[in-house]
């Protein structure tokens, strides 16, 4: 008999020890998001013209998109101590605790000089109010061929940068910035 509750109290003690053991933690990433936080860039110039910028949210990430009239050729996007602005090198305010400076290697002018985007207000160039991780869209200027923009995130969190096709002859510049690491 008393081999038996000592094999009952062991088997029970085990399937205690089971229920309050510790999980081990789960390696798989937030939303199976695989992007790091160093910089993505593509070095050639483009004759496209920066036509339009946007902004959406998605389930783990926030999206910002440039338009473009024709084949995105280059850009470099980036986590840098503050955006500037092109030719004058002036400091770009931002929202946020971490800033990504986006440069298209494409002009928002056309041959003549005249402006393809034209941001209704440069500071806000579109409403990010809600969003999850955007906490500011605003435009850094466009000079000698390349068009600079500034995004201001809650963290320095993953991001990628990819192009799509379309619409018609264009193409789009997109970033995604996931909502966690």
């Amino acid at each position: 008999m008393k081999k038996i509750q000592v094999w009952l109290a062991a088997v029970l003690l085990a399937v205690g020890m089971a229920l309050v053991a510790p999980v081990p933690a789960s390696a798989e990433p937030y939303c199976g998001l695989v992007w790091g936080s160093l910089a993505k860039a593509d070095p050639p110039l483009s004759q496209a013209r920066v036509t339009n910028v946007r902004t959406g949210q998605h389930y783990c990430f926030d999206r910002l998109v440039v338009d473009l009239t024709g084949a995105v050729a280059g850009y470099n996007v980036r986590y840098v101590p503050q955006v500037t602005q092109d030719g004058s090198g002036f400091a770009v305010p931002l929202r946020g605790q971490a800033f990504l400076q986006l440069t298209v290697n494409s002009p928002a002018y056309d041959d003549n000089g005249n402006s393809t985007y034209n941001p209704a207000d440069r500071n806000e160039l579109s409403n990010v109010t809600g969003y999850q991780t955007f906490r500011q869209a605003a435009w850094a200027g466009s000079f000698e061929g390349y068009t600079n923009l500034g995004l201001g995130v809650r963290a320095r969190l993953p991001f990628r940068v990819f192009v799509l096709e379309g619409p018609d002859a264009g193409t789009r510049l997109v970033v995604d910035v996931a909502h966690f690491w």
